[in-house]
């Protein structure tokens, strides 16, 4: 009998635990943007007491591979939880967007090659962004009219696919963001000229990942110092492509981000 106590008192409490993060998720409210016959979701998490009249600064998170689909939901796995953590929200009030790529699309422009020796990237910046990458300009074109958001502190981050999206808008937009986090991701290298001096970076990357090589990130950041950049580089001893864990527990990272403005 205390057995099975034990057991349902179990799972009642992981019945609990998934509700208040559904009920903690549910913070981040679903929307979508309708460009013509295209259509982008994304789910949008707004201040706590958020008053119009006032300013607020945008932040844009992209998602990696694993959480592309349709369903405005897995986009929010990896990093919501920490612009949802109660003590963020209240030092560090923002707009926080989560934009979700399609199934079979990336954020970057970029040629993949898969192998058991190691996955390599070529990128491509030249001509128009993919699909998704395009509706996700537009949106934070959208969004920076807004009178409530602060245009000298609109931020880019993103994770493994999304850090590779976060080095190409960069690109993309390069007069439009205060600082960037790119966590275990890749870009084109001989890109970075255009916004660097114009955007403050702060790159992420484990010693041991074997799906994007940490050289990728290595070579990023020196192209960026050369071209002058502000740039902090962490690479973990021990992390392998999950990076983002500790990238999202540095507890200076929020207030570099928010310390970084136009």
């Amino acid at each position: 009998m205390k057995n099975k106590l034990k057991y349902y008192g179990l799972v009642g409490f992981i019945f609990f635990a998934l509700n208040l993060y559904a009920q903690e998720k549910a913070d981040f409210l679903k929307a979508k943007l309708i460009e013509r016959e295209d259509t982008l979701n994304y789910r949008i998490l707004y201040p706590e007491n958020f008053n119009p009249a006032e300013k607020y600064p945008l932040i844009l998170f992209l998602h990696g591979a694993g959480e592309r689909g349709d369903d405005n939901e897995k986009q929010l796995v990896h990093g919501s939880s920490l612009f949802l953590n109660q003590e963020n929200r209240e030092n560090f009030p923002a707009i926080v967007i989560f934009p979700q790529c399609a199934t079979a699309e990336y954020w970057a422009k970029a040629e993949i090659v898969r192998s058991s020796e190691g996955n390599t990237f070529e990128f491509d910046y030249s001509g128009e962004p993919n699909r998704s990458m395009g509706l996700v300009m537009k949106m934070v074109e959208k969004y920076s009219r807004n009178h409530f958001i602060n245009e000298e502190q609109l931020f880019v981050g993103g994770l493994s696919m999304g850090g590779m999206g976060t080095f190409e808008i960069l690109n993309r937009m390069p007069n439009t963001f205060a600082a960037a986090l790119a966590i275990c991701g890749a870009g084109d290298p001989y890109s970075v000229g255009s916004y660097a001096g114009k955007t403050d970076l702060w790159i992420f990357h484990g010693a041991k990942d074997n799906v994007v090589d940490p050289e990728y990130s290595k070579r990023m950041v020196k192209n960026l110092k050369d071209a002058g950049a502000n740039v902090k580089f962490t690479l973990y001893p021990e992390a392998n492509h999950n990076s983002w864990d500790p990238a999202f527990a540095e507890p200076e990272l929020l207030t570099w981000l928010f310390s970084n403005s136009k």
